[in-house]
């Protein structure tokens, strides 16, 4: 089972990230941070690297259904979303795929969980 779920978009790097961040805000997440690992890496190490950011988002319903139901979840928490520049205009937006996050879990009730929002997470995506 593939970990993320990915879609090559029609967008600059910038509306990428604008246009999954709407989409997701459609589906009840909000983005608690946005890493822009190009800046982070230079700052840190000095390294040129693409243009890469990961959008931490989180649907709270499902954050809340999701601690109540595996007190530790909050390890997996929340769900990380990347947009980056793959070539010269090519962009990527991929997201977690939630259920095959899951699968350490020995938890019924979460496979549930993680089978609405990454629904949710794909109709994000299928509309970028």
């Amino acid at each position: 089972m593939q970990y993320y779920f990915e879609k090559t978009t029609n967008y600059d790097f910038d509306q990428s990230v604008e246009k999954i961040s709407e989409e997701l805000k459609k589906e009840g997440f909000g983005i608690l941070a946005e890493i822009d690992m190009q800046k982070t890496l230079k700052e840190k190490i000095n390294v040129d690297f693409k243009k890469y950011k990961i959008l931490e988002a989180c649907n709270p319903p499902f954050a809340y259904k999701s601690l109540l139901a595996e007190d530790n979840i909050g390890i997996m928490l929340p769900c990380n979303i990347v947009v980056k520049e793959k070539g010269e205009n090519i962009v990527t937006v991929s997201v977690v795929n939630p259920v095959s996050a899951m699968q350490g879990v020995n938890n019924p009730e979460m496979n549930e969980i993680a089978s609405e929002i990454q629904a949710k997470l794909k109709t994000a995506l299928s509309n970028v």
